[in-house]
């Protein structure tokens, strides 16, 4: 256990943007399938897809595979217009890997397959009727989107679709069953959970579907995961089916923290969040989520994430907490260097739940950031934090802390302020002042040993940035 690496969120390294994870274990490792955003990127998803892996015992410790699909293999994509959104990839009844994904300019299911989970995948096919006409091309078919799938025996149960406030021409997630060649349709599409047109006394009113679908088996349950209407929340329903039946459960987590009232007022935003999108994958006996996050103050660079889960007996999902170290489980340790990116909970005493997208509140927000590149190698940081500006990082196992070293620059005058909870008294605070270099101030501090919280307040004028902080024992 001492060799193992923390873990930490974003759990990739802070240069790489992969959001729409789907975990599934194959083998000894664990196989995260995304789609891949950009620093400074101005739409979804402008990457090929990317591999990341990592061993069921050690999800701290995880590793690049490479490129395992490029955009200019689908033959549809001639123009490069389509870019590749949320995949997702299911073993087939033969052992090979599928990866089922939509062009961001399509409306139709893509397959790619490989002999290894870890990729390199090749082109395959596109997902079609009897008659050999594509689903979603076909009339009365509703347009395809965020594809999820679930192989069991020679079936496999492909879930898509994206329903938006307004359009009544979509009616919610879709289930269509595939048979063995894993492209040819077997079972006609039904409607699994609904979108927001269609919801009335559905028992999904409030959290009805939007897009990220996600199928999950556990024992005899079926677990259907998607993005809710309210966009930051991931929420399931069950089924003891695969195809109907399914009943909503509840909210597994919310990029904002939004619902959770253990430690502040559920309502309260503890982040500034956009759409959400991932799964559940039980990994080395445990139950985890993967999610993401938005970073650089834009809707089109997104972190992944993930924490711990607990399900219950009965099979309810009981709702987790963001942190920065996957829970309150696996806490950090209390001592050593920790870059600012790793905070969970970022906002101001002015309450935002979503991204502004334009206006005065897109240049006044903190936002979670990296350096450019061009002239040396990038870091992470949390720029722009104007006063009141709080960053809060969940958890630490304290043990024996003296003091606190803080790293900040920037055209800034005021203090930070150490609290323990985000409306804790301060428990010490530094000066700070202008710096063009990164520049370390240190303060004394009492914290009982045990797991904690730390909060960061910025209190002054100017404009600050918090590159991160050493615990000192």
């Amino acid at each position: 256990m001492d060799n193992m690496k923390q873990i930490t969120n974003p759990y990739l390294p802070f240069w790489e943007y992969i959001p729409d994870g789907e975990p599934h274990v194959y083998g000894d490792r664990v196989y995260v399938y995304g789609s891949h955003d950009f620093f400074g990127g101005d739409v979804y998803c402008m990457g090929d897809y990317m591999g990341w892996s990592a061993p069921v015992n050690d999800l701290g410790d995880w590793r690049c595979e490479g490129v395992i699909y490029r955009k200019d293999q689908d033959p549809e994509n001639g123009d490069l217009q389509g870019n590749l959104y949320a995949p997702d990839v299911t073993q087939g009844p033969d052992g090979r890997y599928y990866l089922y994904y939509v062009l961001s300019s399509k409306g139709f299911v893509s397959v790619a397959v490989s002999d290894s989970p870890a990729g390199p995948f090749e082109f395959y096919g596109y997902v079609h009727h009897a008659d050999g006409v594509r689903l979603g091309d076909r009339a009365g078919d509703e347009p395809q989107f965020d594809p999820g799938v679930l192989t069991e025996g020679d079936r496999t149960y492909l879930y898509t679709g994206f329903c938006g406030y307004g359009d009544k021409s979509r009616h919610g997630a879709m289930c269509t069953v595939l048979g063995p060649d894993m492209l040819s349709i077997v079972e006609e599409t039904r409607f699994v959970a609904p979108g927001v047109m269609y919801s009335e006394g559905s028992g999904f009113e409030g959290h009805e579907f939007f897009e990220a679908p996600s199928i999950r088996k556990n024992g005899d349950l079926y677990y259907f995961i998607y993005s809710s209407i309210k966009f930051h929340e991931l929420c399931w329903a069950v089924s003891k089916k695969p195809t109907e039946g399914f009943t909503y459960g509840g909210v597994i987590v919310s990029a904002c923290d939004d619902g959770i009232d253990t430690y502040k007022p559920a309502a309260k935003p503890m982040y500034y969040t956009a759409n959400n999108h991932g799964s559940i994958a039980k990994i080395n006996g445990q139950w985890y989520i993967f999610y993401h996050r938005h970073t650089n103050g834009t809707n089109y660079s997104r972190q992944g994430c993930l924490e711990r889960l607990t399900i219950l007996p009965d099979g309810t999902i009981v709702q987790a907490e963001i942190t920065s170290c996957g829970g309150k489980d696996t806490p950090l340790r209390g001592e050593g260097w920790y870059p600012a990116n790793i905070a969970c909970h970022l906002f101001t005493d002015t309450e935002v739940t979503y991204v502004p997208w334009s206006g005065w509140m897109s240049d006044s927000f903190p936002k979670i950031t990296q350096t450019c590149s061009g002239h040396a190698d990038p870091e992470p940081l949390i720029a722009n934090m104007r006063s009141s500006a709080t960053a809060g990082f969940r958890y630490f196992d304290m043990k024996g802390l003296k003091s606190v070293t803080i790293r900040t620059k920037g055209y800034a005058r005021g203090k930070m302020e150490i609290r323990t909870a985000w409306d804790g008294e301060a428990i010490g605070s530094v000066p700070i002042g202008y710096a063009n270099v990164w520049h370390d101030e240190t303060t004394e501090v009492s914290i009982p040993d045990g797991i904690t919280s730390l909060y960061f307040t910025f209190v002054g004028d100017g404009h600050l940035q918090f590159a991160g902080f050493t615990l000192n024992q």
